[in-house]
């Protein structure tokens, strides 16, 4: 089975279609630290999302990989929360005046932002997390300064999908996400995609409510919140008789979870960008897996290279053959998920790699 190691990290590894995992120089190198390996000099900065640092998901994952980052140089680091979007030009603003030689935005919604900052500062480095900055639609950054962080989630979210669908005793399984925005909805295709392939394979009827794939129409909450309207879209899914939920947006699995107990029974959770089993103890009993994105590895690694010199703007896509995405292990569910449901996942996870099933969605990184 294919799971997140730190293979995730730009160096040294391969990607695929248009997406370059180089670096190449750019930057000044860093002065003479005297021998002691320390970059003292280096200010890394990060902007987080409306989900705050403590949302166990990618804001959480992408301060870890700066915070990593900057203990590896010896460098230094400034990071600042976001309330709501009225906060993310502030913040970014805020950054630059601080000094920062590189700033990583983390989240699709800060694009805009973390653009027309990179234009107005060509000297500071960028880099964002779920978004390419190709507001010109070109199929290439708008700037020079600005570095894509981004991930074929699809394809780690077909292989939950597909566990989904085998682990089910009443034969549906759900997903909801937070707002419709491609780093969202990318879970949500690539998870009914591998329900349906498991129908395919199997000869069942496993229906995947909560998201229409083909008509980009579904569930939401309407932000990235943990709330009441997070758990009522989690109750309509389970009144309809689901048994899987995969919530797709932040904390939101959280109401999720308050959903599922208030219902009882042997109900499912799917965790979406880290392995929630290990960043949040109070979910973990509900546990299936979770699909997994290197964000915290992604980070760590276009910081460690804008401190090196060897900075540019070609996007990096975390696919399961590098490594970027991934399925994190059944933990407590290992016991009740079907004995040979691993070596299928291996099975399907190198048929994905070489192609052999295509796993595609309007939000895939191209």
């Amino acid at each position: 089975m294919t799971f997140l190691t730190r293979k995730a990290a730009f160096g040294g590894l391969a990607t695929i279609g248009v997406s370059a995992l180089v670096l190449t120089g750019c930057a000044q190198a860093p002065e003479d630290d005297g021998g002691t390996g320390a970059n003292t000099d280096f200010l890394a900065c990060m902007v987080s999302d409306s989900g705050g640092f403590d949302d166990h998901s990618f804001n959480e994952l992408g301060l870890k990989g700066l915070t990593d980052a900057v203990e590896e140089l010896g460098a230094e680091k400034n990071e600042v929360e976001s309330a709501s979007e009225d906060d993310f030009a502030p913040n970014i603003e805020a950054q630059i005046g601080e000094g920062c030689d590189i700033i990583v935005t983390v989240g699709f919604l800060l694009s805009a932002a973390t653009n027309e900052a990179a234009a107005a500062n060509p000297d500071v480095h960028f880099a964002i997390v779920d978004d390419a900055l190709d507001a010109d639609g070109d199929g290439a950054p708008d700037v020079e300064n600005g570095k894509p962080i981004l991930f074929d989630t699809a394809q780690a979210a077909f292989l939950a999908g597909y566990a989904a669908a085998s682990y089910s005793k009443t034969g549906v399984v759900g997903t909801f996400g937070g707002i419709p925005i491609p780093p969202v909805t990318i879970f949500m295709d690539g998870f009914v995609d591998g329900v349906a392939y498991y129908n395919e394979v199997k000869g069942t009827d496993v229906q995947a409510i909560g998201w229409d794939k083909d008509g980009q129409t579904g569930t939401f909450t309407g932000g990235f919140a943990a709330g009441v309207e997070a758990k009522t879209a989690a109750q309509g899914l389970l009144d309809q008789g689901a048994d899987v939920l995969l919530p797709v947006g932040g904390p939101i699995y959280q109401s999720a979870a308050e959903a599922i107990r208030d219902k009882g029974g042997d109900i499912a959770l799917i965790g979406v960008d880290a392995d929630v089993y290990n960043t949040d103890p109070a979910v973990a009993d509900l546990l299936l897996t979770s699909v997994m994105k290197g964000v915290d590895a992604g980070v760590h690694d276009v910081v460690v290279a804008a401190a090196s010199g060897d900075f540019d703007n070609s996007p990096y896509v975390g696919t399961l053959e590098n490594g970027g995405v991934g399925l994190a292990p059944f933990h407590d569910f290992e016991s009740k998920v079907d004995p040979g449901l691993k070596a299928e996942l291996d099975d399907l996870t190198a048929k994905i790699i070489s192609g052999e099933v295509e796993v595609v969605s309007p939000s895939t990184p191209g």
